[in-house]
């Protein structure tokens, strides 16, 4: 009898799970949308019970309903970094505060990095303070929540939280953890234990694993919850960029994931270990590897919210539209920072933009637009990534912004990389079944489960009307600086007076 795999990830807009076979077919797969929490602006939150493990539970049973071959190991990822607390029982405290997109500890960081000193955090961690840290968080819980963080022993991301609830076990990756900054010392791939007391005294520290160990086996209890047989083991797990990567083949130093989502990722394996500040060094999914990562705070985000915008209409008449317009969208450059941004400006107040606006200028117009505003994005972080001596040398292009061909050839042109689509676009929770075919030995470690269906290659005729284009891209951001920063306060003192 053919054995399965289960894998299930916990994303920003939607959770998405996935039964394969050790050979890496896909049995099936499912997936559940959910809403982002923005109580007020720069937060964002998920409810840990009713957005992640409520999804859980409804994709374990949608996938395995009528299954009669065994499931033999259970891989999760999910968004990250991420800080649930939680209680010495494991009941969350509050909703879930996510990785940079939410940007509420900015004085925290602040004081953190005058505190420990900017050079150290660096050295130590592999990564500035940034809004993508989990030490300002639980630093800003302190501060305004007390009565939460009185009640606080542990903290979880959601990978690490549908662990403990199938397990029992308090555990959480070394990549995971290695995004804990400054909490984590990359080098030694320990707890910094000392800057854990300065940030967050008394907080019990989860048991370090890789991704790929074993944490524990389903219990009796999540077994009743899930329908996933007791005993079953259950991998560890990570982020989810790191798991999508791995689905992919990203493995070898030079090997970049450029995921398409709610936001844009990339993940490149570095050949070194030397901290680059305008980026996030981290531990890999494997002992003894090392990645490179920049990541944007919108994407899919944009074109989710133009659509909302102009009234709902398919996605495909938008694209469709967007491909019938001129390369450059006669002469729109958008900034696409409209909720703030990450690398490489780590600017939480940074605002967005439309410039070159007219009133021959349709819909079709400011759709490619906002496409080609993320690929000046990608194209940015690409830049500092090479000026850092880590040049990709492999582009593999994952998530849902691949599925037809528009906006991977709008990021090639714009870019001048070629990129990799595979057969398979699963994401994350493909990875987490890998994961735990590792895990459980039922493939080797080095096992790839990667088909490519298509390259994208750029077309060199575009590279002059880009260049162009982009050079004002670089120039929108230092201009409107200082009003975006403006705007933003506004923003927050318009939303202090709703509360």
């Amino acid at each position: 009898m053919t054995e399965l795999l289960l894998g299930v990830d916990i994303g920003t807009s939607s959770s998405k799970g996935v039964l394969a076979r050790p050979d890496g077919t896909i049995v099936r797969s499912a997936q559940r949308a959910h809403d982002v929490s923005r109580p007020r602006s720069g937060w964002a939150e998920h409810d840990a019970e009713a957005v992640w493990w409520a999804d859980f539970v409804a994709l374990a049973h949608e996938l395995l309903a009528g299954e009669t071959e065994p499931v033999v190991g259970v891989g999760v990822s999910g968004i990250g970094p991420c800080l649930l607390p939680i209680d010495e029982t494991g009941r969350p405290l509050r909703p879930a505060i996510l990785y940079g997109i939410d940007t509420r500890a900015t004085r925290e960081i602040a004081e953190l990095t005058e505190r420990l000193g900017e050079a150290a955090i660096l050295a130590r961690g592999g990564s500035l303070l940034t809004t993508q840290a989990v030490g300002p968080k639980l630093a800003w819980l302190r501060r305004h929540e007390p009565e939460v963080w009185s009640r606080t022993r542990r903290f979880l991301m959601a990978s690490s939280f549908i662990v403990q609830r199938l397990t029992g076990e308090y555990v959480l990756d070394h990549h995971s953890a290695s995004q804990c900054d400054p909490l984590y010392d990359l080098a030694g791939e320990h707890w910094a234990t000392d800057w854990v007391e300065e940030v967050a005294p008394g907080l019990e520290l989860p048991r370090l694993l890789w991704p790929a160990e074993i944490a524990g086996t389903v219990t009796p209890d999540a077994a009743t919850v899930t329908g996933i047989p007791a005993g079953t083991p259950v991998v560890a797990g990570t982020i989810d960029a790191w798991a999508e990567a791995l689905s992919v083949g990203v493995r070898k130093p030079g090997d970049m994931m450029l995921m398409y989502g709610t936001t844009m990722f990339m993940v490149q394996v570095a050949a070194d270990t030397q901290p680059r500040a305008p980026l996030w060094s981290t531990t890999g999914v494997f002992p003894g590897t090392r990645t490179l990562a920049a990541g944007m705070a919108t994407s899919g985000a944009l074109t989710g919210w133009f659509r909302d915008l102009v009234g709902g209409p398919p996605f495909e008449s938008l694209v469709a539209e967007a491909a019938a317009t001129v390369p450059g969208s006669n002469g729109l450059v958008v900034l696409p920072y409209f909720a703030g941004e990450r690398s490489p400006i780590f600017d939480p107040a940074a605002r967005g933009a439309v410039l070159g606006l007219t009133l021959s200028h349709g819909r079709g117009h400011l759709y490619r637009a906002l496409l080609e505003g993320t690929a000046y994005g990608v194209r940015h972080n690409l830049e500092v990534m090479a000026e850092a001596g880590a040049s990709p040398r492999r582009i593999v292009a994952v998530g849902g912004g691949t599925q037809g061909s528009l906006w991977p050839r709008i990021v090639s042109d714009v870019t001048g990389h070629a990129q990799e689509v595979p057969a398979e676009v699963i994401g994350a929770a493909y990875g987490d079944a890998l994961l735990a075919a590792i895990g459980t030995g039922r493939v080797d470690p080095a096992a790839d489960w990667t088909r490519t269906a298509a390259v994208v290659e750029p077309d060199g005729a575009l590279r002059g009307r880009y260049d162009e284009l982009y050079s004002i891209y670089r120039e929108l951001y230092p201009a409107t600086r200082s009003g975006a920063h403006r705007l933003a306060r506004l923003q927050e003192d318009a939303s202090d007076t709703k509360r």
